[in-house]
């Protein structure tokens, strides 16, 4: 349950992962292009990511030692195979467009998590849920540009990554409340580190001790930014909460310009704008069917 006093605290939090998340997206873009050396390859990159995390997550376990449940094999493997795929497909992506489009893009997420729950999970959208969606689906089209010159095909990449982390968080939604956080979050990593070390191998290119550097400060910003979005949902509601995750945009934008020397154009500006409103209009929309549901739920004896 959330208090007035724990609400600071929650965005605090969330605004670090917000400001973590922006950090690794640079550094997967640092890592893909010639900033720190030769262009390491996405599927390397997602690799690093998945290391160290681990390290990390699996330290705290050691230090921690929770107790683990059986964990549902199947559903984190088609978790983690998404979420693997999902983020090589956005430092891909990266390499080639604005950090901030790109973080734009991923806004995509919970729409297309939410069409996905129609036939995975069975579930009822009604009509503000499909406003909210084809308004987050129109600001994709504005800040894809298609038909201009100004059109960039690796925004499609982003593009699909934003629906395959989409197929990721609908995996999630069946998770959640099955198992612990962190259990969930070693499982993930264990098995994204597997995935990503067996395919990684093929294109393995040895990184220059920058890079090595970079690839450890993305993995462990990842876990710090993962924990950190915990943290500020366990103290907060979710529709409280979830709109201070919009500042990784803002954070995006600036790491671009001061490093990259990147400024937003106003069709870009723009098509953030409406992106973030469709998933802000959905988010609201899913926190009122939480609220409702639970003063709707039969109460004990």
């Amino acid at each position: 349950m959330s208090s007035p006093e724990h609400k600071p605290l929650a965005i605090a939090y969330m605004l670090l992962a917000s400001l973590l998340i922006a950090g690794t997206t640079l550094l997967a873009k640092a890592l893909g292009t010639q900033t720190l050396g030769d262009p390491l390859h996405p599927l390397q990159i997602s690799h690093g990511r998945f290391l160290f995390a681990w390290l990390a997550i699996a330290g705290t376990v050691a230090l921690m030692r929770p107790t683990f449940t059986r964990p549902n094999l199947t559903l984190h493997l088609a978790r983690s195979s998404f979420g693997f795929s999902g983020i090589t497909l956005l430092f891909a992506a990266v390499a080639y467009i604005p950090v901030a489009d790109a973080t734009a893009i991923s806004f995509l997420n919970p729409v297309f998590a939410m069409m996905l729950a129609i036939p995975l999970l069975g579930e009822k959208v009604g009509p503000i849920r499909w406003l909210a969606a084809a308004i987050a689906l129109a600001g994709a089209l504005v800040l894809l540009r298609p038909g201009s010159s100004a059109f960039q095909p690796a925004a499609l990449l982003a593009l699909g990554a934003a629906l395959v982390t989409g197929v990721e968080v609908t995996i999630i939604k069946l998770l959640t409340g099955r198992e612990a956080p962190l259990q969930i979050l070693f499982t993930n990593n264990s098995i994204g580190l597997i995935l990503s070390t067996l395919a990684v191998i093929a294109i393995w290119a040895q990184p220059s001790p920058q890079q090595w550097v970079a690839l450890m400060a993305l993995g462990i910003m990842m876990a710090a930014a993962q924990a950190c979005f915990i943290q500020s949902m366990r103290r907060a509601e979710s529709s409280f909460v979830v709109p201070f995750s919009y500042a990784t945009l803002i954070f995006a934008s600036l790491y671009d310009a001061a490093l990259f020397k990147i400024i937003p154009d106003a069709i870009s500006l723009l098509g953030a704008v409406i992106i973030i409103a469709g998933a802000a209009l959905l988010a609201y929309r899913e926190a009122r069917a939480a609220n409702q549901a639970l003063v709707t739920a039969p109460k004990r004896p």
